[in-house]
């Protein structure tokens, strides 16, 4: 009776232990089966100026990880290639569809036998520029491989338990997270706008401000005194604005753009408080060794094209007459002995933009002619967040700034909010404070900034070096 009762009481035990470790190896199944990036997916989708760009949906353990890639207008000829399909019959040739299908039909199958985690970005971003085998990514396109290299960012975040902002952080090695002060292109011009200014942005920062949510309002309100300024002057049409935001005026002299944006800071009360940058943008008016201010009129009079250093000497009387503390692209992306001469003469901060195309090697060679001393940021001229995150380490180490920048073909994705603050380089230009698709990075900022609570800090005045 007792050997009977033990007997059946060690096989139900067995029983409980065969269906324990059966468990445990459907499990350890399991585990092995699984992947740690399941799956990415690759659309075509319409960025702020209703032309298609691509969206990637990489899909990991905890979730769907969402990235759109933007696009520019005025592109520097060195920057790594956006894919576009060149079918005139379909949006006009700028369709992504080649790019879309690299991604799901090439990139995505290859990246999905490594088996890598969400958390190695330089791995992914390296295995991804190998793949493609080019100097400038014209293989299978930047867009095509940025729009992955985002989405692992964003699943790398998670993956570790982080904010976006605080993982970019780690990855640049940074350890203090400084708000950026952000830089309005409040009226647009060159390629971003139907007006003749040729000069592509002209912008406000609130260096003044004590915190970002400041700067904000400040900048909002200094952007809703310069509409009613531009209506009193040039009527209601004139207030229409162009692809960043800024209004676009039927303005021909870019030093009356300075000048009522100066009115507007007065008239905000933040004389003093509130700065002003420039992008020049003059690869788009620079024909055959000189610059052509009126390079949107088919009939321009070619004696009135001017050279480089007239073109300087116009800068300084812009300096001499307003508060402006950056100039970004002052002269033409090759145009190296007049990016030096500039260098020399002022103390303003000098970016550059479609000179460096966040490019290390552009970038080494701007340090080595002392061209600049600021590096424009956009992560599409390179192609990757790694690179994108050397390009400002380098530029770092030789004493530069740097300002983290949007495309003017903008999307709602907020990546670069996150990148500024993580990176902490102090400044930020992402538009106007007006249409959504810029909005959204300048809300992000904030949501930050109120997220850090009492340890937030704001570059302010020193966001040239802010650490």
């Amino acid at each position: 009776m007792i050997f009977a009762k033990f007997n059946c009481r060690f096989r139900l035990v067995y029983k409980r232990f065969k269906m324990s470790c059966s468990k445990a190896g459907d499990d350890n199944s399991q585990k092995k089966s699984q992947k740690p990036i399941k799956s990415i997916f690759a659309r075509s989708i319409y960025d702020s100026r209703g032309n298609p760009t691509v969206e990637v949906d990489l899909i990991a353990d905890l979730g769907l990880f969402r990235a759109a890639v933007p696009s520019g207008a005025s592109t520097g000829v060195h920057e790594a290639l956006e894919l576009r399909d060149n079918i005139p019959e379909q949006f006009m040739g700028k369709g992504v569809n080649k790019a879309v299908d690299n991604i799901n039909n090439s990139i995505a199958p290859e990246l999905l036998k490594q088996d890598f985690d969400v958390t190695q970005q330089e791995d992914i971003d390296n295995f991804m520029i190998k793949l493609d085998g080019t100097e400038n990514k014209s293989n299978f396109g930047a867009n095509a491989i940025l729009g992955i290299s985002l989405a692992v960012c964003k699943a790398g975040a998670a993956k570790r338990g982080l904010p976006l902002y605080r993982h970019i952080a780690d990855l640049a090695g940074n350890k203090t997270l400084i708000l950026p002060v952000p830089a309005f292109n409040v009226i647009n011009g060159g390629s971003h706008a139907g007006n003749k200014l040729a000069m592509q942005e002209f912008m406000i920062l609130p260096t003044g401000a004590c915190s970002f949510k400041e700067a904000m309002r400040m900048g909002s309100e200094t952007y809703h005194n310069l509409k009613k300024i531009i209506k009193d002057k040039y009527g209601l049409d004139a207030t229409a604005v162009g692809d960043e935001g800024g209004f676009a005026p039927n303005i021909t002299n870019n030093k009356d753009a300075l000048s009522i944006i100066n009115d507007a800071i007065a008239k905000a009360g933040y004389t003093g408080r509130i700065e002003i940058g420039m992008d020049v943008a003059a690869s788009e008016f620079y024909k055959n060794g000189v610059y052509d201010l009126d390079f949107k009129n088919p009939k321009s009079d070619k004696s009135k094209w001017i050279k480089g250093d007239k073109l300087m000497a116009m800068y300084q009387d812009f300096i001499k007459s307003f508060p402006i503390v950056s100039i970004e692209d002052p002269f033409d992306q090759d145009d190296w002995d007049s990016w030096t001469a500039m260098k020399k003469c002022t103390e303003i901060q000098i970016v550059g933009d479609d000179l460096t195309v966040t490019n290390p090697k552009r970038i080494q060679t701007a340090i080595e002619k002392d061209a600049c001393n600021c590096l424009l940021l956009k992560v599409n001229q390179i192609g990757t967040i790694t690179e994108a995150i050397k390009a400002h380490l380098l530029a770092k180490k030789s004493g530069w700034g740097t300002m983290v920048s949007h495309r003017s073909g903008e999307t709602e994705d907020t990546l670069i909010a996150d990148l500024v603050v993580g990176l902490s380089t102090g400044q930020i230009k992402t538009g106007a404070p007006c249409r959504s698709e810029r909005l959204a990075k300048y809300n992000q900022i904030m949501r930050i900034e109120e997220e850090l609570g009492p340890n937030a800090r704001f570059a302010g005045k020193s966001f040239r070096k802010p650490c």
